[in-house]
């Protein structure tokens, strides 16, 4: 089942949406991203990889 995730970035980025994989380094593969901006504002940004030493925090938005 798709559960939207948080992740907390260097360098003070957010972005939220469906993880879709993972490896040993924690790099992570997200779908239906959206990088949150200040101010609130979205950019829709699709499917990203997102490199391990760049995260800070991961938090699930739904229940486990």
């Amino acid at each position: 089942e798709e559960k939207k995730n948080w992740v907390k970035l260097n360098g003070g980025r957010h972005v939220q949406g469906i993880l879709r994989g993972f490896d040993p380094f924690m790099n992570l593969v997200m779908d239906d991203c959206l990088e949150m901006g200040p101010g609130g504002q979205q950019n829709g940004i699709g499917m990203v990889v997102i490199r391990g030493n760049s995260i800070i925090m991961l938090e699930a938005l739904e229940r486990v």
